[in-house]
């Protein structure tokens, strides 16, 4: 049956692409590129019949080494494709509809986006399919490309994973030129990228995720193109401020962050699966002025639901209120970073990120910890051409049992990043 059935979807495909082609023919659509010059950044585009159609190929590839000690390791090294992606995208004006395939090819799940949204006005669009969500810290709404360091700190990894989510996003905006208003709304699977799973079997978990995001640009929009970094590449000739506030809420989650599934089970007391909810509120901000740039960022998360929940299958082991920060990631913590970008491309920046766990327990995911990092970067051809290095000290508080009281563990880390983006 299953050979069958792919079988059929072959001929399926290779159906549509003959159709295609033959109306193509048919309809003597004329193609032709937007630039005759190739430049760093902007991907291979077409226009078809006149502009109504618009497709471009691009993507980025980053080289990566980092080098890792740890207080009573062994140091160790990396060289590695940080991130090899490949993007297709398009629009289509008269029927007001855009779409964007993107795949990281580093990965070993390499489907990341996969999206198309519908723009009944021009300050609207309704998104639907997996996308990067709006619902976490202002960092993770970035591309991985868009970076400010070489990396995401602590505060964006330890509370989420890749940032994407499979679902149905509204993004609006209200206002005028002076002051701004961007409000958005999601309904997600809760479940992270790829959430139904490789196979049949391996089904979606929990119900679903609501979140949404507000912003304010109290002194109007950034100049073209430079909202899309945390960094002021464009030097912003008075100060602008992007402020806003995030939460979701998982109905059921089975992933320490809310982004995977199956990562563990309770029961209740009729012997039938109960998962814990999961709730995370954000809030930052970020100003930039002449080329330096400041972020400031806080979250909380706390778990809900967690009456009448048990470990086994057979309801005899109770699970204790505390006991949930074994499976999620509970607590708080905030991360403020900034820097200086001249007008020769060289920048300076740093980062300091503290985060606290909600229960003083050693056996909690989410540990006591700060970190510190200072970075150096050099913009070539803007952020289509960089090479970028970090130095970081990390503490993290561990539990030593000879001790018998905490103990802060300390991780020196050196990166080194050289990025392309075509």
């Amino acid at each position: 049956m299953k050979k069958y059935n792919t079988k059929m979807k072959l001929k399926a495909i290779a159906t549509a692409i003959i159709i295609l082609i033959g109306y193509s023919s048919s309809a003597q659509v004329e193609i032709k590129t937007e630039s005759k010059e190739f430049q760093l950044g902007d991907g291979l585009g077409f226009n078809v019949n006149d502009g109504d159609y618009k497709f471009r190929i691009s993507g980025f590839i980053q080289g990566a080494y980092k080098y890792e000690k740890t207080d009573g390791a062994v140091a160790s090294t990396y060289m590695n494709a940080r991130n090899a992606y490949l993007s297709i995208s398009g629009s289509m004006y008269k029927e007001k509809v855009s779409f964007l395939l993107q795949n990281n090819f580093s990965n070993g799940k390499p489907l990341l986006d996969a999206w198309l949204a519908y723009s009944p006005t021009s300050k609207m669009k309704i998104s639907f399919g997996q996308k990067q969500t709006f619902t976490n810290n202002r960092e993770m709404t970035y591309y991985e490309d868009k970076l400010q360091f070489v990396d995401r700190g602590i505060f964006s990894s330890e509370f989420s994973n890749t940032g994407r989510e499979f679902g149905v996003f509204l993004e609006t905006q209200l206002g005028n030129k002076s002051f701004i208003v961007k409000p958005k709304l999601a309904i997600t699977s809760g479940d992270g990228v790829n959430s139904f799973g490789a196979n049949s079997i391996d089904v979606d978990k929990g119900g679903l995720k609501y979140g949404g995001r507000i912003d304010f640009l109290p002194l109007g929009n950034f100049k073209p193109g430079n909202d899309g970094y945390i960094a002021d590449l464009l030097h912003e000739d008075k100060i602008k401020i992007l402020a806003g506030a995030a939460f979701s809420y998982n109905n059921g989650a089975s992933n320490k962050v809310g982004e995977g599934h199956g990562d563990f089970v309770f029961y209740d007391s009729n012997f039938k699966q109960k998962l814990p909810d999961y709730r995370k509120s954000y809030g930052d901000i970020l100003i930039k002025y002449k080329g330096f740039s400041f972020l400031g960022e806080y979250v909380s998360s706390s778990a809900l639901s967690l009456e009448g929940t048990f470990i086994n299958s057979t309801a005899t082991v109770p699970l204790f209120m505390t006991e949930i920060s074994n499976y999620l990631a509970l607590g708080n913590g905030y991360n403020i970073q900034g820097g200086y970008v001249s007008k020769s491309g060289l920048s300076l920046d740093f980062k300091y990120e503290k985060l606290t766990k909600e229960f003083n327990k050693a056996s909690s995911l989410l540990s006591n910890q700060d970190a510190f990092t200072m970075g150096i970067t050099k913009y070539l051809k803007g952020n289509d051409l960089k090479i970028q290095a970090s130095v970081s000290t990390r503490n993290n508080e561990q539990f030593n049992a000879t001790l018998n009281a905490n103990e802060k563990i300390k991780t020196a880390t050196v990166q080194l990043s050289f990025q392309v983006v075509f």
